[in-house]
């Protein structure tokens, strides 16, 4: 078993989230998680990798997103709120850039979760001590403090339904890492060549991803359980 230690949300994909006491959670994951995306002139979002959808932009990473209850608050690197889509095609050096809502395909990489455990940041941090492992670095909405349970203890789950609290996931795959891990974020310095690390020691993964198959609110001390196949009397 494990309980949850925190929970995040990213409102702006690829920026710094907000932590969160509690979140509300649905089929595309927690309330307002990614749902706002920098699209540019060619209609590519804003990520840290390059894909058909996505494109990687340098330096969204050095910004940080929150919400004032439904509207997006963009912090710039230099610490000023933006006042519109100009400062941020300023800040990032991209003109025509604009801060995008999602519309009918969900911003998520894989899936409307990621899930972390402490027992994967302490198997991270014994193969790089000298990288100051975060969970910030790692971005998961989801960080389960596992005891001494044994490393990468998510990964025995794939395939199952876990219940934390009201919320029932299934755990879907692992989650693969790109760049931005070695990033400097929300205030934590550079880790250069930590991908690598995790590659050459887990094949570029770390955490998992899962989808939501009952919703509710999670909240930070919620008890996580395995094995949920049945369905939960209401």
């Amino acid at each position: 078993m494990g309980v949850v230690a925190a929970l995040w949300r990213y409102p702006v994909k690829s920026m710094a989230g907000e932590r969160l006491a509690e979140a509300k959670v649905g089929e595309r994951g927690l309330d307002g998680d990614r749902l706002y995306a920098v699209r540019d002139p060619d209609g590519k979002f804003g990520s840290g990798k390059n894909t058909r959808r996505f494109r990687r932009m340098p330096g969204l990473n050095t910004f940080a997103a929150r919400y004032d209850g439904d509207v997006p608050v963009v912090t710039l690197p230099d610490g000023r709120t933006a006042r519109g889509d100009a400062d941020i095609a300023a800040a990032l050096g991209r003109p025509g850039v604009a801060l995008t809502k999602e519309a009918d395909v969900p911003h998520h990489d894989e899936a409307a979760v990621h899930l972390l455990t402490t027992s994967s940041l302490a198997w991270l941090a014994e193969r790089a001590p000298g990288a100051g492992i975060d969970a910030r670095r790692l971005r998961p909405n989801i960080l389960l403090d596992t005891g001494p349970a044994p490393e990468l203890a998510e990964e025995a789950w794939l395939g199952r339904h876990v219940r934390i609290g009201e919320v029932e996931l299934e755990i879907l795959r692992k989650a693969v890492r790109c760049v931005m891990v070695d990033l400097p974020w929300d205030g934590l310095p550079a880790a250069p060549g930590l991908l690598k690390t995790i590659t050459g020691a887990n094949g570029m993964t770390l955490g998992v991803h899962a989808r939501v198959v009952r919703g509710g609110t999670l909240r930070v001390g919620d008890v996580q359980s395995v094995g949920c196949l049945a369905p939960h009397t209401p």
